[in-house]
């Protein structure tokens, strides 16, 4: 027996049968007359770009990792690899524009990915603190990896489940993604608050530490965390302002915005950690993931 719903008033079977056909097969051919999830055709040299730049980025932390076994160097890899995922799945939608399964995957896992390049963050902070004393920070080394992530992880709750009632109404005949959509923006946003309060402690640690930073390595760290932290940080107020307009606005139907203000500010955030790894600039320091 099939699991497909029944055609809805004023659609024959056929017709119904054919939309749900192109939702969940590969028709190449975007109709004007009937939309996709994009409202455009992902661009495939985009697609297979961004999948090469992640992937790279992805083996050199995996390299990094077992070499120095850090952890700011797993949960980049682990955001590379993340990225990679999404970006397969735009990829796929630029030879199947209509597949709901191929959109899913890469919203999913594009706005989940950021979220791992932060982890990574609030680690190196404490790494930081570590090194140069607990004098420059009014909250423990490990505080910081604790807080944010439980802020990240709930973020996340928020947005996995106004997406999934978003994507549940986009593939109903006139489904409202409103509600959705609002949960999601209401996700992004705490997300975004959270990393607006990490940045003024940042800016904190610097004040207190501004004296004993005197090791180019441990300079070069703090480049790096302030780069890959713009550059999430300016995604984020992005990601928030699409879904603030809804599944139809300009930014979100223009594959140009999410190219410049998501995918490039990703990679320069992963690339950054390997030209400036704090996995190398700090091996000295003695916090690893298992002990040598």
């Amino acid at each position: 027996m099939s699991s497909s719903p029944p055609a809805p008033n004023g659609i024959d079977p056929a017709t119904w049968n054919s939309i749900l056909h192109i939702r969940t097969g590969c028709f190449p051919t975007l109709l004007p007359e009937i939309r996709n999830d994009y409202g455009y055709r992902p661009s495939l040299g985009a697609g297979i770009a961004f999948d090469v730049l992640f992937g790279l980025t992805f083996l050199g932390h995996v390299i990094r990792a077992i070499r120095f076994r850090r952890w700011t160097s797993i949960t980049f890899a682990i955001g590379a690899l993340t990225e990679a995922i999404g970006w397969a799945g735009r990829t796929w939608n630029a030879k199947c524009p209509y597949n709901h399964d191929a959109f899913l995957m890469q919203i999913t896992t594009l706005i989940i990915a950021p979220t791992f390049f932060a982890a990574g963050l609030y680690v190196l902070l404490g790494i930081l603190i570590k090194q140069l004393g607990s004098q420059t920070s009014s909250l423990s080394p490990s505080s910081y990896a604790i807080i944010f992530c439980t802020c990240d992880v709930i973020s996340l709750v928020v947005q996995a489940v106004g997406g999934a009632l978003a994507a549940k109404a986009t593939v109903e005949l006139n489904g409202d993604t409103t509600t959705g959509t609002h949960i999601m923006v209401a996700g992004i946003a705490f997300q975004l608050f959270t990393m607006s309060i990490f940045a003024l402690l940042v800016c904190d640690f610097l004040r207190r530490a501004k004296r004993l930073v005197k090791m180019r390595p441990t300079r070069l760290a703090l480049i790096a965390l302030f780069v890959a932290f713009l550059m999430i940080y300016i995604r984020s107020i992005y990601r928030t302002v699409e879904l603030a307009e809804g599944w139809t606005g300009s930014l979100i139907t223009h594959e140009g915005y999410f190219i410049g203000l998501d995918a490039v500010l990703m990679v320069i955030a992963a690339v950054v950690f390997l030209v400036l790894d704090p996995a190398v600039l700090l091996q000295n320091e003695p916090v690893t993931l298992v002990a040598k």
